[in-house]
């Protein structure tokens, strides 16, 4: 097999419209879940407008200006602990908790007459000295990073608050009970998960396409962006354009630069379930840039999407990617794959050495970004998707007709017009997988694995 470039034309679907909405009882499950692994009196889980996937997860709130505090208890007892505008957007809490206002989350300025501060909050809702309770924060350290004494991603103000009420009892860390990459609740998503995901997935990997073509010399970067028809969805992380030399311009958001003939092109955009990015050149053709850099690039991307699947140990892809790259001079600047969700990156196993495996129910993104490409180029093809054992294949498909007949189609689109030969676990999620046109002027002029 080699990697060629092939006029292809796009995989035409009908986009996603009925957003997918997670029931109440996969909340509380969840929360159950949580709460018994802890084994704990209690259970803190912290969110704040950047950290929001945790409590997301646990009560679909998603916390838009300020902080805000879930608490787990004795008996089934769920708590959502809200500033002044938490509590105006408290209606979208799913899982049956109870919603109580804490001022101090609010924001500075705003009125703070109607509740204790967050010790006293803690205490009314059950906390006690000699209680023991674990905290979920955003992240956690590991091996050299772990410091002496306290190692929780937390605020300073909640801890303290936190101690205040249980005196002498034990807090302990349970962020890895969700997020840690293979044992982590969030890494076995359910089937309506999955769907859900799907949604903004595909809706993604549409607005990217549509910037690839509306990519022009002559053009603002605003007004190309302006294309994507942007109609709302919830985003995992800002929205990425930018050309130009590729030094410093990854990553930034759209200006009012205007595209030259020429210039390296970077677009990223990322809504809950999924991102796509796309990265090239705007030019009708580089023979060069592809024949050098693109073709030992996309057999990495080839080999990801082949080797994928259930068993396969994170360590094995990471060195397979690593092998296909090094044949161009390149190198992944960061892992060649991660967990995604409602947040860009909950966290990834695919890393030198890890010999933790794939499983059924994780949301992946193929996330292959290579360093050692010259200044004036950026190569890029992200897309998510899921992993799926057959039972839950037939969750999905038997729950969401809809979504498993696009699931189908791509699956099909991947095996025929790219020539990648995906193994039956792996769901692409997103509208163009694989499909990657390093030229934007000819943007059906695609690699493919002939």
């Amino acid at each position: 097999m080699a990697v060629v470039l092939r006029d292809v034309s796009p995989l035409d679907l009908e986009p996603a419209v009925a957003s997918i909405a997670v029931p109440d009882e996969v909340f509380a499950k969840r929360c159950r879940a949580l709460y018994e692994r802890a084994g704990t009196d209690w259970v803190l889980v912290w969110g704040d407008r950047e950290h929001f996937a945790n409590i997301h997860y646990l009560s679909n709130f998603d916390p838009r200006f300020e902080e805000a505090v879930l608490l787990l208890g004795p008996g089934g007892k769920g708590t959502l602990v809200v500033g002044n505008e938490g509590e105006m957007y408290s209606y979208v809490v799913r899982g049956g908790h109870d919603v109580v206002l804490c001022q101090t989350f609010s924001l500075m300025g705003q009125k703070r007459d109607r509740s204790p501060r967050l010790d006293q909050v803690l205490r009314d809702v059950g906390l006690k000295a000699g209680d023991s309770v674990s905290v979920v924060g955003w992240k956690y350290p590991e091996g050299d990073e772990v410091l002496p004494g306290a190692n929780y991603f937390l605020p300073a103000y909640a801890l303290t608050a936190l101690t205040q009420v249980i005196g002498e009892g034990q807090i302990t860390d349970a962020t890895a009970i969700l997020i840690d990459p293979v044992t982590g609740l969030r890494a076995e998503n359910e089937a309506v998960n999955i769907a859900m995901f799907e949604w903004g997935a595909s809706r993604a990997s549409d607005a990217v396409a549509r910037m690839v073509r509306a990519t022009k010399p002559g053009r603002h970067e605003l007004d190309v962006v302006g294309d994507m028809r942007y109609a709302g969805e919830p985003l995992t992380a800002h929205l990425m354009y930018s050309t130009g030399s590729a030094v410093g311009s990854a990553l930034r958001s759209p200006g009012d630069r205007t595209i030259v003939h020429g210039d390296s092109v970077f677009i990223a955009l990322g809504y809950w379930g999924g991102l796509t990015a796309r990265a090239g050149v705007v030019a009708e053709s580089d023979d060069e840039f592809v024949e050098r850099w693109v073709t030992p690039y996309y057999e990495g991307i080839v080999a990801w999407y082949e080797t994928v699947r259930p068993g396969v140990t994170g360590g094995e892809l990471y060195e397979l990617v690593t092998e296909k790259l090094a044949r161009g001079g390149m190198a992944p600047a960061l892992n060649p794959g991660h967990l995604t969700a409602t947040d860009e990156w909950v966290s990834t196993n695919v890393r030198p050495g890890d010999t933790t495996t794939i499983a059924s129910g994780m949301a992946l993104q193929c996330d292959v970004i290579p360093t050692g490409v010259p200044d004036s180029y950026q190569i890029n093809c992200e897309d998510g998707l899921a992993i799926a054992d057959a039972e839950l294949r037939a969750d999905i498909a038997a729950q969401f007709p809809e979504v498993w007949a696009r699931i189908e189609a791509r699956r099909a689109f991947m095996k025929d017009q790219l020539g990648i030969d995906i193994d039956d676990s792996v769901l692409p999620l997103s509208n163009t997988p694989g499909y990657y046109a390093p030229a934007f002027l000819a943007p059906e002029r695609v690699l493919v694995n002939d």
